[in-house]
């Protein structure tokens, strides 16, 4: 039902639009991933994606068929995230601004 993806881009170090990769992208997905599996979220799938263009405002993170663009800092945004697809909440405070 739900479609969970983490960019992973990684740019040349020192590149000015930065890169997900680097930002812990993949232990943050994988982290989201192993929750979705331990509590039986089945319906959710989580994985990485190649670059979502968006590097430069954090690790980018998209949720389909929503369509919701979030900026994920840390762990704490996970849970925002974790709401999202189990409780249907979208957090405002870690949308990404698509320009």
């Amino acid at each position: 039902d739900m479609h969970v993806f983490f960019c992973s881009h990684e740019r040349v170090e020192g590149h000015e639009r930065g890169d997900c990769k680097s930002k812990s992208s993949l232990e943050l997905m994988t982290k989201l991933k192993r929750r979705a599996r331990d509590q039986n979220l089945e319906r959710v799938r989580v994985q990485k994606s190649g670059c979502l263009n968006y590097c430069e405002q954090g690790v980018s993170c998209v949720v389909y068929p929503q369509g919701v663009w979030y900026s994920v800092k840390n762990e704490e945004d996970l849970e925002k995230i974790w709401n999202h697809l189990t409780k249907g909440e979208i957090d405002e405070s870690i949308l990404m601004r698509i320009d």
